[in-house]
């Protein structure tokens, strides 16, 4: 049974990344440069399954999961006409940033309900564990 708790702890800790990454993404939508002289490029977070080596032999068991690595979205930086702005080009446009709102925003419930998810996991456990302890009284 711990190591359900092991199991729901691990992805709580990465819907918790992924929920920072998401705010990061919001923070920096109208961003037009960052500290490398260009515009934010939205981040999402690489889940992978962590493996252990199973009690009874040779045969690996997944045991959680992991934000492997943080990857950015490759897709076009959009260019808005602001020849006012002080990072425009000679053309007058400005490299904006490439997070899509209503995409983070759906990232966001689906973070949150997946934490949320998680934690009536262990609470359910440890009901059910509290029970099993009563039948021995």
């Amino acid at each position: 049974m711990a190591n359900i708790f092991d199991i729901a702890g691990s992805a709580m800790a990465a819907q918790s990344q992924r929920l920072n990454l998401v705010a990061s993404n919001m923070a920096n939508a109208n961003s037009t440069s960052g500290p490398d002289g260009q515009a934010y490029r939205a981040k999402y977070p690489v889940f992978s399954t962590l493996v252990a080596q199973a009690r009874s032999g040779d045969t690996p068991e997944a045991v959680g999961v992991r934000v492997s690595s943080i990857a950015e979205d490759q897709s076009p930086l959009p260019l808005r006409y602001d020849p006012g702005h002080p990072h425009a080009d000679t053309a007058g446009y400005v490299e904006m940033s490439n997070v899509n709102m209503i995409a983070e925003m759906a990232n966001m419930m689906s973070a949150s309900r997946s934490y949320q998810s998680n934690i009536e996991t262990m609470n359910t456990s440890k009901q059910l564990m509290l029970r099993t302890l009563q039948i021995g009284r």
